[in-house]
């Protein structure tokens, strides 16, 4: 449809969009090459709606301004792929009569309407919809018309013995997903895990079944069990989105799978690796645009007030320490983050890079070409660095170049993998690090571990027992009140919790512990004496958390049961 300039500019004004909108809209359509009304409804600054009543105006069709994603007909959804809605702007709404309503957002979306009416083979009826509200619309329509995994593996055995449509070969599992069973049910997995917050899926072949379980929270759970015959097409579907090789079952494999999702972007790291009954695999799921900070993760005031000094010092190194799955990632994130400015030149190397960080140089580390830790640390003291961050010192020789490099005027973040703050310390030394270099250039040490955080919906205040408080080295005078337990209820999916909180411990180093790592102390003399002279362990900043009602007894026990003392 043609728009005349003058005809689209006064409508535009008439509505309410300002001046600089609508001249934010003829740029938009200059430098796209798109028509004018196209324009309209992609320039932030002009609101959808009032575009939508212009755009009413010049063609004569009624505006939608809300859609109650409970009157969409979920079966008319079903029938039209997510990929081709999007592309197009286009929304089946409901059935008025004989005539399907159909909801766009732009005039060029009328180029569409015939192929619907074939599709649905009945007339189709087109009304206008707001930009914002018909991506939120489509979002949640295709949520809720999206069949459960449970539901397409029963399915499928409603059909009888034979495997159906699961038996497909590897080069069919390209074809549409609303011809497939098996990209249907993969589909399914992903977006079930994405809505409940899920960090990892795990897809587990055993000799007679085979068990997809989630990591919600830091706790694995069993979600379902599709029959065992159909473990080859469900890992070749995921090899296949991930860019793997489907042909090679005997090696391990790492891959990635980028989807956008209910309006996310998210990322998934895969890898698979053979096992007797077949082949494992594991995503780990990570949202594009997470906001890292560090007011955010639930580090002590005191903590974060030396944390905060240490991260603007122009050189030494600082450390985060724990195991796997501790949040050791999001505190160097949160931290690099803090001081990404302009002034500063940030990079990177990393296993594999996570989140990408706008305004900072992230490299990913590649054995397959000899880029490892140690040598792109090499590659960085001549890209004039003010800031860089290894994610993982793991042998002497990336010790030794982060200290070269915090020696020679650079700030060094990375982690390690110790139980404890003082023991990075002594694993510093123990690979072959002189005493007096560790002294000389680390900064401190920051121990984390991931609790979960109970549900504030359904938690229960109670008197903890004796039991408790032995466990915890507790006295009855420490603990006078009530603190909380987990109950469960709608709200946390009957789990008692909902997300997680860090606990921390810092040890910043001073001439005293300095002292210690001289005389070849050990890690539980180090500790020792940090507690002597006032560091707060991850147990204690756990019974804080307690005592506050952010988690429980029972949760800071099973995840500091090392840390007694």
């Amino acid at each position: 449809m043609a728009v005349r300039r003058g005809g689209l500019d006064e409508l535009l004004k008439e509505a309410g969009v300002a001046d600089a909108a609508i001249q934010a809209v003829h740029s938009m359509a200059e430098k796209q090459s798109i028509p004018l009304q196209k324009a309209a409804t992609r320039v932030a600054d002009a609101p959808a709606a009032a575009v939508a009543r212009a755009l009413s105006r010049l063609s004569g069709l009624p505006v939608l301004e809300t859609v109650d994603v409970e009157v969409i007909d979920v079966d008319m959804i079903r029938r039209l792929p997510l990929s081709i809605a999007r592309e197009n702007g286009i929304l089946p709404l409901y059935l008025a009569g004989d005539e399907l309503v159909v909801g766009i957002a732009e005039l060029s979306a009328f180029s569409t309407l015939d192929d619907l009416r074939v599709l649905y083979g009945r007339p189709v009826r087109p009304v206008l919809v707001p930009t914002d509200v018909l991506e939120k619309a489509t979002n949640d329509a295709y949520d809720k018309a999206a069949t459960s995994a449970d539901a397409i593996i029963a399915d499928a055995g409603d059909k009888g013995d034979d495997d159906g449509d699961f038996n497909l070969e590897d080069a069919e599992l390209l074809d549409d997903p609303n011809q497939a069973p098996i990209i249907r049910f993969v589909n399914a997995v992903i977006s079930e895990a994405i809505k409940e917050k899920v960090s990892d899926i795990h897809i587990e072949p055993y000799e007679k079944e085979m068990v997809v379980r989630y990591r919600l929270d830091g706790v694995l759970k069993e979600t379902i069990k599709p029959p065992v015959k159909f473990k080859n097409p469900i890992v070749a579907r995921i090899k296949i989105m991930a860019g793997l090789n489907i042909a090679e079952k005997r090696l391990p494999q790492d891959g990635r799978i980028r989807r956008k999702m209910g309006g996310r972007e998210i990322d998934m790291r895969v890898s698979t690796v053979p096992v007797r009954h077949g082949e494992r695999v594991v995503m780990r799921i990570l949202e594009k645009g997470t906001v890292f900070s560090l007011d955010a993760i639930g580090m002590p005031k005191h903590v974060l007030h030396k944390w905060r000094g240490l991260i603007t010092r122009p050189h030494g190194i600082l450390l985060v320490s724990g195991p796997t799955g501790s949040g050791k990632s999001t505190s160097l994130y949160s931290s690099i983050t803090e001081i990404n400015t302009p002034d500063k030149n940030i990079l990177t190397i990393e296993d594999p890079v996570e989140y990408e960080v706008k305004g900072i140089g992230q490299v990913q580390v590649n054995h397959k070409i000899e880029l490892t830790f140690a040598s792109a640390l090499r590659a960085f003291l001549r890209q004039d660095p003010d800031v860089i961050l290894v994610g993982e010192i793991r042998d002497r020789e990336t010790a030794g170049r982060a200290i070269e490099a915090s020696l020679t005027g650079h700030l060094v973040f990375s982690t390690i993998h110790t139980n404890d703050a003082a023991g990075a310390f002594v694993r510093l030394v123990e690979m072959g690090i002189e005493p007096y270099q560790v002294t000389s250039s680390l900064l401190g040490v920051l121990a984390q571990r991931l609790v979960r955080r109970l549900c504030n919906t359904c938690k229960e205040a109670y008197t903890p027992t004796d039991l408790e408080l032995v466990d915890l080295g507790l006295t009855r005078e420490q603990v006078p009140g009530m603190v909380y337990r987990p109950v469960g209820c709608e709200e946390c999916k009957e789990r008692g919790y909902k997300g997680r909180i860090g606990i921390y411990e810092f040890l910043e180093s001073n001439d005293q512990i300095g002292a210690l790592i001289l005389a070849n102390a050990d890690s539980g003399s180090v500790k020792k004496r940090a507690v002597e002279l006032g560091m707060s362990t991850l147990r204690d900043d756990g019974i804080q958390k307690v005592l506050n009602g952010m988690t429980s007894f029972e949760e800071l026990i099973r995840v500091t049961s090392e840390d007694s003392e």
